[in-house]
């Protein structure tokens, strides 16, 4: 009987063991799937959230691409349409005007003010004599007018010829009266020249003239044609080897006209 209970209580406590090997098996297997589930779930949602993130990842690519490629194009354009309209344009737009402008409007201004006054010519001119207030009379002083209604420029000194042009003696030019500039005649406006005919003397060997020619310089020598001035009144007693010519001004000056 001890022995039957001592069985009964084995087989028990046997029976009991497999029913707890059983169960922890199965809560082993059920852990297991939820084990499996979970990470299959979390496989998934990695998956699905790597995929989203490769998602916007390339969205962020893509955004950065064209923003890339929008300001690349801003740049690109920004940059040949500040080079070509500030630099081109106002760089040849400047170069045009101080060029053309600049130098155009330098060389049309020298080139008028060289032909509003061109050498004094004889027929623009009128030229008259006057006996200077001393006795006897030593100097005359000539007064050449402008008459030709433009500007013109009174050259060097007067070709005085005392007599026959073809056989007059040169009168020569005092160097000390030229002045520093030619002398520019606007119309109607005079110059003047000092002119020394003889050195008082009574034994000179003097001529009575009435009247007696006057030449005018060009630009390359002695202008041709000849101005008939008229003697003052009663005649020039004139000493040709005493005679001698100031040069051509706007006044009469003390020291450079005195000779």
């Amino acid at each position: 009987m001890r022995n039957h209970r001592k069985n009964t209580v084995l087989a028990a406590a046997a029976i009991a063991a497999l029913s707890l090997g059983l169960t922890a098996c199965g809560g082993g297997d059920d852990a297991t799937g939820a084990k499996d589930a979970g990470s299959a779930s979390s496989s998934q949602s990695a998956t699905g959230a790597g995929g989203n993130g490769a998602a916007g990842g390339g969205t962020a690519d893509q955004t950065a691409a064209k923003s890339g490629s929008g300001s690349t194009g801003g740049s690109a354009t920004g940059g040949s349409t500040g080079g070509s309209t500030a630099g081109g344009s106002t760089g040849s737009a400047g170069g045009s005007k101080a060029g053309s402008t600049t130098g155009g409007s330098t060389g049309s201004t020298g080139g008028k003010g060289s032909a509003a006054a061109p050498a004094c010519a004889y027929n623009d001119i009128k030229v008259t004599a006057a006996k200077a207030d001393e006795v006897p009379t030593e100097h005359i002083t000539l007064t050449a007018t402008n008459t030709s209604g433009r500007s013109c420029t009174l050259l060097e000194y007067p070709l005085v010829a005392f007599g026959p042009i073809q056989t007059a003696k040169d009168v020569p030019a005092v160097a000390k009266s030229k002045p520093a500039a030619p002398v520019v005649l606007k119309p109607g406006a005079p110059a003047y020249a000092n002119v020394r005919i003889a050195l008082g003397g009574v034994h000179e060997d003097n001529k009575v003239v009435n009247e007696f020619n006057v030449n005018l310089f060009a630009p390359q020598g002695p202008a041709e044609g000849s101005i008939v001035v008229k003697a003052p009144a009663g005649g020039l007693a004139v000493d040709e080897a005493a005679a001698k010519t100031g040069y051509w001004t706007y006044e009469l000056r003390n020291g450079a006209d005195e000779f």
